[in-house]
């Protein structure tokens, strides 16, 4: 039973399109007695009933297939059934009309269910007139079988919350009474399953809302089974395992971990691509968990471990290595990864702008040196000195060393601005005017 098949059964039901012919049940308190049997006719019951049933029953195909909705199969046994299967064909037979049938399928139920509290067992009678389909899954006008089937929910009964609310009666706001509400089921299945369309009496849809509490006694006991395990469980028994063998260090075994994680993930993408998104799943079995493992790095006496133990889990049934997956740590371990890779680019950036800020410091250095002190060369025909003074324009120093062909005051704020340079072949000292900036030069004020 894959998908598309769930689909189908699940569209059909709508009011218009339903054709369930009966649904029966009962209410079971929390000591397991029957406190009340349903019988009815279901397309007679009234709307507001009709469509809460019809989705409780809907409920009981919903979910992940491999997760929410298992397959199970009754043990094959030469040409003899299992007398639970053959209890299920004979109620499906009698389309629950049948009483003592119908009792001895509730009893099975009710003693077989681990649950402390109330629920309410729901079964339906349809008979589906399955259409043949062509190739491009256009529907042709002719039955190709018809598929009768049983499907069953089990909700939970529990008291409404105590609140206050409108007493119409009394006009006045006080204690509400608190109601039995029925909530949607926790287990359920259909029988027989519907497989490639068509019928399969030798399986089992099983439904569970909860993937890590499926009820294994359920499956066993009830409905006569091998019980399986959801996705859920098998990704946390396989997590278990790894954790238990590389040891109590925490950093090491999240790393060895992960890198298990990976190699699996690899997997999974590489059979996508070469097979297409329908392609048959890959099985972790026995004999393939330890190239896994090498691949993964994992040390010799882990690997050791981890093999003995995933035998003796997955011995009969191998899992899916999907199922094995935890996206979550894949998804939280590739953020991480992004964040180190980022912190690491911000290490480089700033080792960048020390560096940077260094030599800026030290050209500075170098520049200040250079204005503070600006000597024409001993080799040159002429030597400069530059003095600071308080006067805001240039003046001659009559006290000055006659030494000295060219001495300047300029206000110590131009200082930075004086530099050296060539023009046309001789050395010039240069001094920047700012258009409201005056010269004077021995005592006359110069035009610029």
């Amino acid at each position: 039973m894959n998908k598309k098949d769930i689909l189908e059964l699940k569209r059909r039901f709508k009011k218009d399109e339903c054709t369930f012919t009966r649904m029966c049940g009962c209410y079971v308190d929390a000591q397991k007695n029957i406190v009340l049997k349903i019988n009815e006719t279901f397309l007679n019951l009234r709307d507001e009933e009709f469509f809460k049933y019809l989705e409780i029953a809907k409920k009981a195909l919903s979910g992940t297939v491999g997760n929410n909705l298992l397959e199970l199969n009754f043990p094959l046994d030469g040409e003899n059934m299992d007398s639970r299967q053959l209890s299920l064909l004979s109620l499906k037979k009698s389309a629950l009309k049948d009483a003592a049938l119908l009792d001895s399928f509730y009893n099975l139920i009710i003693d077989s269910y681990d649950y402390a509290g109330n629920f309410l067992i729901l079964i339906f009678h349809d008979a589906y007139d399955v259409m043949t389909k062509t190739t491009d899954n256009s529907k042709l006008d002719e039955s190709e079988e018809i598929y009768e089937y049983l499907l069953c929910a089990i909700c939970p009964v529990s008291l409404s919350k105590a609140a206050l609310g409108y007493l119409e009666d009394e006009n006045r706001i006080g204690a509400r009474n608190r109601d039995w509400i029925v909530g949607p089921p926790d287990l359920g299945f259909v029988f027989p399953a519907f497989t490639d369309r068509s019928t399969d009496i030798h399986s089992i849809m099983y439904y569970t809302k909860n993937a890590k509490d499926t009820h294994p006694e359920l499956m066993e006991q009830a409905l006569g089974c091998s019980s399986k395990q959801t996705a859920t469980e098998q990704k946390e028994a396989f997590n278990t395992i790894i954790r238990k063998a590389i040891g109590s260090d925490d950093a090491k075994s999240d790393h060895l971990f992960m890198e298990i994680q990976e190699t699996l993930n690899n997997i999974v993408d590489e059979n996508s691509t070469v097979n297409g998104t329908d392609a048959e799943p890959v099985i972790l079995t026995n004999d393939n968990i330890q190239d896994i493992l090498v691949e993964s790095g994992i040390p010799e006496e882990i690997t050791e471990k981890i093999e003995k133990s995933y035998k003796e889990e997955f011995a009969d049934t191998p899992p899916v290595v999907e199922n094995l997956i935890d996206k979550k740590a894949l998804a939280a371990n590739e953020q991480r990864k992004k964040e180190k890779r980022l912190e690491q680019k911000v290490q480089v950036l700033e080792e960048r702008l020390e560096q940077t800020k260094k030599e800026i410091v030290e050209d500075s250095d170098k520049e200040s040196v250079l204005e503070e002190k600006i000597n024409i060369p001993e080799e040159a025909a002429t030597d400069t000195t530059l003095e600071e003074d308080s006067n805001s324009e240039i003046a001659p120093d009559n006290q000055s060393d006659p030494s000295y062909d060219i001495v300047l005051k300029v206000k110590p704020e131009k200082v930075p601005e004086i530099k050296s340079q060539i023009i046309d072949g001789k050395k010039c000292i240069v001094i920047p005017l700012e258009e409201n900036e005056q010269a004077n030069v021995n005592g006359v004020d110069a035009l610029l």
